[in-house]
């Protein structure tokens, strides 16, 4: 029932901010939330630039990004509707103002609340989460389903789950020892903590289908559904390769700077989830297997945090790489082997375990359409800049340090769209450089955590569960921790 309050508050909010925005003149608002397409060509505001961005501390590639949001540069006034300067009262700008009244002037800083990225309406959000998600999604489904069918067929989930089984069995209490369910979550936190998303969401899918079995109440999550999708949703993860690759895309002198700090906030977040989640479940955490479990995995994690943040950033590409994709090949080979000297006919068990997997990407169609959807609302809607514009004025009001806030876009969107709180980190290095504090925040924050209404919607929409009972709050303070925790890290690090 949260969920579906949560989802139906989405839509309202949206239609009822446009519908403000369209009282208040824009006269396509309704369009753009209905058929609009982030490929549409934007519309071509033409302006002329005295003075530097940089001097209102912008970065160099500030042009760049203006770009992106159909601002075209001219050389001279006449051909232009808009003046960006550093300085509203220069002589320059009123010059130009003298000699063109109409001309609408603005501070490179100020035109930031004005700059709006276009996004797909409901129409093409819809296509694309079928185009562009589920097609790719079967795949990959079929193929780490077919993959797990051979590793049930062979014993190998079994195996893991007796080893890790004194740890789950306190974590998860109304799992039984050796139930595969505990295999396939083992194998879900493996595949984010090396960041492969593709191999993560099916062995997640299939460990919430393992614990579907277990609930009694088959419309209402359990405890242990929920304590698993707390924990995956707080995103633990070793090394952060994608945004270190945009960092470097973009021009940072050092990027795998913002390594260390993503590694703790992340973990900071996922620790914070375990304890919600036990707090409320009453579970004792204090148990020396827990303990003992905790300190070691903290201990490997940190080691390996060690020895990556030592290394320069094509010795760390390369080690992320080898222990990522080399890890998932020593998976297979190991499953195969173990398929061969058990003497099951490996194939078959593969093709049983696809086909599985094709079933479930098809049945969460729905969820992540309806999730989706309702975002798309809420971007092409104005809301996230209304409330990120309000923050920004709310801190700057308050005289507090208002650096932190150039970095929270990405954060306030994470939760809810994981292509979006991207799109925003990208900003926020091409505003303010890569570099910068926002820069880097924008960075620490994306990878503290993971999409919590997606997670929930498509985890839960897979084995038909509708009452998320106390999921969503606690993994929204899960990422409020991430939140802060990266703020403190930032001006720790790079203060």
């Amino acid at each position: 029932m949260a969920l579906s309050r949560i989802w139906s508050a989405f839509i309202i909010i949206a239609v009822l901010v446009a519908g403000f925005r369209a009282l208040r003149g824009d006269s396509t608002i309704f369009n753009r939330m209905v058929t609009g397409k982030s490929s549409d060509a934007y519309d071509s505001v033409a302006y002329v630039a005295v003075g530097s961005p940089q001097s209102q501390r912008l970065s160099a590639k500030y042009f760049d990004l203006l770009r992106e949001y159909g601002y075209t540069r001219r050389d001279s006034a006449g051909a232009a509707t808009v003046v960006l300067t550093d300085n509203l009262n220069s002589d320059s700008v009123r010059l130009l103002q003298a000699q063109n009244p109409e001309l609408k002037v603005y501070t490179f800083t100020g035109i930031q609340s004005r700059l709006e990225r276009k996004s797909d309406g409901i129409v093409e959000t819809a296509k694309s989460a079928v185009m562009n998600i589920i097609l790719p999604l079967i795949g990959v489904m079929a193929l780490f389903m077919g993959i797990l069918s051979i590793a049930e067929k062979a014993g190998g989930i079994r195996f893991l789950s007796r080893l890790i089984g004194p740890f789950f069995s306190r974590v998860f209490p109304d799992v039984p020892r050796g139930h595969p369910a505990i295999g396939h979550m083992m194998m879900n936190f493996s595949a984010n903590l090396l960041n492969l998303d593709n191999a993560a969401t099916p062995f997640g899918l299939k460990a919430m289908e393992s614990l579907q079995e277990l609930n009694p109440d088959k419309t209402r999550a359990s405890n242990a559904q929920i304590m698993f999708l707390c924990l995956h949703a707080s995103g633990l993860t070793l090394i952060p390769t994608t945004i270190i690759a945009f960092r470097a895309g973009l021009g940072a002198q050092t990027p795998t700077d913002i390594f260390l700090p993503c590694m703790v906030a992340t973990a900071t977040a996922t620790l914070a989830a375990l304890l919600l989640v036990s707090l409320k479940q009453r579970i004792n955490l204090l148990h020396p297997v827990v303990l003992l479990w905790v300190l070691g995995i903290a201990a490997v994690i940190g080691a390996l945090v060690a020895y990556v943040h030592g290394l320069d950033k094509d010795s760390a590409d390369t080690f992320s790489g080898l222990l990522s994709n080399g890890l998932i090949l020593a998976i297979i080979i190991a499953v195969v082997l173990g398929g061969v000297y058990k003497k099951i006919d490996v194939f078959d068990a593969f093709v049983e375990g696809a086909k599985g997997g094709f079933d479930i990407a098809v049945r969460i169609i729905p969820y992540i359409v309806g999730m989706l959807v309702a975002i798309s609302m809420l971007r092409t809607s104005g809301c996230f800049d209304i409330l990120i514009n309000g923050i920004k004025s709310l801190f700057a009001g308050l005289g507090a340090d208002t650096r932190f806030v150039d970095g929270l876009p990405t954060a306030l969107i994470k939760p809810l769209s994981g292509s979006g709180a991207r799109g925003m980190m990208l900003d926020t290095m091409k505003t303010f450089g890569a570099d910068s504090f926002a820069g880097r925040l924008a960075c620490i924050l994306q990878g503290s955590s993971d999409t919590t209404f997606y997670v929930v919607a498509v985890y839960f929409g897979s084995v038909g569960i509708r009452n998320s009972r106390y999921s969503v709050g606690l993994m929204l303070l899960a990422d409020l921790v991430g939140i802060l925790t990266s703020i403190a890290l930032c001006y720790l690090f790079f203060g």
